[in-house]
């Protein structure tokens, strides 16, 4: 494969695999892009292709503007929605969308997960929050675009900060998650996926299970997040 983008391509590549070998999306069903920062583009899955056919060649390449500038498939139905969120949130490297079935489920239900134990307080410190439906006049419009608006929507009205929460579910619609690296936003992904599926059987077991204290929430974070952190090697 002979292109400048070759590298950014087959990191794109190697995400989209791992999306499906996790067991995170169906069929032809979700997507992985990665960015480079440097020419204002990024690599994303073409739309509709069986994840056993594709290979790095096929992925393509876009703008910010959502101009295609190399591949001959068309990219991802939810191209616009990568590209608002790469242009707004600039510490980004990578993005993922699936429909992976507990945070599916979490997001029909337009429910918040709540934090009830230390597998979710070792990734974040907040419920994970599910952006309300879309407006009708915002469905009606630049769907995939407005995706985006309601994700930073949710974002600016709950204070949070996508560096730090770096997830989200889409009322009705299902989950997004992001990170510094196409693999890290894939790694977001599975984490909720998991975290929704604890917190699904929690409830399932005491309806009633409490929040988890902020107390131990505050110690697992910061066990592997921030300047005092000591987790790992």
């Amino acid at each position: 494969m002979s292109s400048k983008y070759k590298t950014l391509k087959e990191e794109c590549y190697e995400a989209n695999m791992e999306l499906n070998a996790l067991g995170l999306v169906i069929y032809t069903f979700g997507n992985v892009s990665a960015v480079d920062r440097k020419d204002s583009v990024f690599a994303i899955k073409p739309s509709g292709v069986p994840y056993e056919k594709l290979i790095p060649k096929d992925i393509v390449i876009i703008d910010f503007e959502n101009n295609r500038i190399e591949g001959a498939m068309k990219p991802s139905s939810d191209t616009k929605t990568h590209s608002f969120l790469y242009k707004n949130w600039e510490h980004i490297g990578g993005i993922a969308h699936t429909h992976a079935m507990y945070s599916v489920a979490w997001a029909q239900a337009q429910m918040d997960i709540p934090i009830f134990g230390t597998t979710h307080a070792d990734h974040l410190t907040a419920d994970i929050p599910c952006a309300p439906p879309m407006k009708d006049e915002l469905i009606e419009g630049n769907y995939e675009h407005n995706t985006g608006i309601q994700i930073l929507n949710c974002f600016d009205e709950r204070g949070l900060s996508s560096s730090e929460v770096e997830m989200v579910l889409i009322g009705n619609h299902g989950p997004f998650a992001w990170g510094e690296t196409a693999a890290k936003a894939v790694y977001n992904s599975k984490v909720l996926e998991t975290v929704a599926q604890m917190a699904y059987l929690t409830l399932q077991i005491n309806p009633s299970a409490p929040r988890l204290k902020e107390s131990i929430i505050k110690k697992h974070y910061e066990r592997k997040h921030g300047k005092n952190a000591y987790y790992g090697q």
